[in-house]
């Protein structure tokens, strides 16, 4: 239920058009409330606005640290208006309804200090953003002239309009919290690049345990790493390099998952990031610190005593490489900026262990192949798309990713792994939309495919693998990783 916009709160630090905005309420009949420096430039600009404090009979204090956190003003925002008892508390305790709340925060990504951590601005916007059927709440300039016009044109401002200012409102407060959490957090010594800031807001994927601070793009791939293990049976490794799968394996113990990992692009692996689903056994740890392997960082769930003091002791080691204890939790979002925004979304949670195969041609899935299917999704799953993984012998021998083309990816991954394809199989990220990435994996050797269904030419692409004596399994999930 909307309701009429009778009385408003305004307090904003950036007060490009405040004025016209202020004037254009006034002119509808609206009763302004105001604070500072905002109530100041109304009245210098002659439109009439009342103090909070005269409105709640409480001065503003500790040089306005507390002016707008008391009941007759948050009572006013929160009041439910469907609600008769909210409205009745209202009433007896005569506090007036805020209907529309013009708030934006005090500039602390532009000048980072204590001082200028909002406390009181955050709280109104939530509070009326949380209350948006009965609340108008407007957090940027560029919104004055749509809520003014819809209110000159009908007297109220929509639903639909109401419900995007809150989503606004919202995401200006996350993105308000994640700017202060950065100050707070862990400082990087860069970002991607020397030339940019980078920092750590949160815990992170792990715990370090010994090396040297991690980087922007240790945390990166180190969080890949993690990502990509979780998803594996048990024991399992992978080699992660600039994000990208370059070795994943299961093996019957840690030490050969790890080497069977190492030896999918031993080139590519050489300083590359390790992650594991067990913990790092002594065996492991000699194969990870052999005299021609180097590793920026070992990310597991725990570590045997001897294999941290192999870690941490073996020349080029000590004191350069991140050996970081996993947390066990997974990330109940994932989030990503973008200009202007913040997309959220909820992980891509789905094993590959449980994809269900229906077959599409006669030949039937070996037991291995079975397993390397799984195994080649779940590597394409953490590659970025356009993804194709080739899998043998439990190992990950060929991976194509990040092309525009698919056919290109499958290409790279026959490439990388060479005769290795030979009774491999391969697993994609998304449909095959021509026959042609098959015809170019059978003539590699592949004789098992797995790929999301979906393509209107998949009973082409089926005849193709029947043609060339492949399996092919379809499954009903995409992993698509942009």
């Amino acid at each position: 239920m909307t309701t009429a916009i009778r009385r408003a709160i305004l307090s904003v630090s950036d007060k490009r058009d405040l004025v016209d905005f202020a004037r254009g309420l006034r002119e509808l009949g609206v009763e302004l409330l105001s604070t500072g420096g905002t109530a100041k430039l109304l009245r210098e600009a002659g439109v009439q606005a009342t103090e909070v404090s005269d409105h709640t009979g409480f001065p503003e204090i500790m040089d306005g640290r507390v002016k707008t956190l008391h009941p007759r003003v948050h009572g006013g925002i929160l009041a439910r208006r469907d609600r008769p008892d909210d409205l009745a508390t209202l009433e007896k305790l005569g506090i007036g309804p805020i209907d529309l709340v013009c708030v934006n925060l005090y500039p602390f990504e532009r000048a980072p200090s204590l001082e200028e951590i909002d406390i009181g601005g955050p709280t109104l916007v939530r509070a009326a953003a949380k209350n948006w059927p009965g609340v108008v709440v407007v957090v940027r300039p560029e919104d004055y002239g749509p809520v003014l016009s819809e209110l000159r044109a009908s007297g109220n401002v929509p639903e639909d309009t109401r419900r995007r200012l809150a989503a606004t409102a919202f995401a200006r407060i996350a993105e308000y919290d994640i700017a202060i959490a950065a100050w707070f957090g862990q400082e990087l010594r860069y970002g991607e690049n020397p030339h940019q800031r980078g920092s750590l807001a949160g815990e992170g994927p792990g715990r370090l345990l010994s090396g040297k601070e991690l980087s922007y793009t240790n945390l990166v791939d180190v969080d890949a790493a993690l990502a990509l293990v979780r998803d594996l049976p048990s024991p399992a490794a992978c080699v992660i390099k600039h994000a990208t799968p370059c070795g994943a394996a299961v093996g019957a113990s840690a030490r050969e998952a790890f080497d069977l990992a190492y030896a999918g692009d031993p080139l590519s692996a050489y300083g590359g990031i390790v992650g594991m689903n067990v913990p790092v056994t002594a065996e492991a740890a000699d194969s990870m610190t052999a005299p021609d392997r180097f590793l920026e960082c070992v990310i597991a769930p725990g570590f045997e005593p001897r294999a941290l003091e192999v870690l941490t002791t073996r020349p080029r080691w000590g004191k350069s490489v991140r050996i970081l204890e996993a947390r066990a939790e997974r990330p109940a979002r994932e989030c990503r900026s973008i200009a202007g925004g913040l997309l959220v979304q909820s992980p891509d949670a789905f094993p590959a262990a449980s994809e269900a195969f229906e077959l599409a041609t006669a030949r039937p899935l070996s037991a291995d192949e079975e397993r390397d299917l799984r195994i080649a999704i779940a590597v394409a799953k953490h590659a970025r798309s356009n993804a194709v993984a080739i899998v043998s012998g439990g190992a990950m021998v060929g991976v194509g990713a990040g092309q525009t083309s698919r056919v290109a990816s499958v290409g790279i991954a026959t490439r990388m792994a060479g005769e290795r394809a030979r009774g491999g199989a391969m697993a994609s990220d998304a449909f095959f939309p021509f026959p042609d990435s098959i015809e170019l994996a059978a003539s590699a050797g592949v004789t098992a495919i797995a790929a999301p269904r979906g393509s209107r030419r998949d009973a082409e692409v089926a005849a193709a693998a029947e043609a060339r004596g492949v399996s092919l399994a379809f499954t009903e999930l995409r992993h698509f990783r942009h």
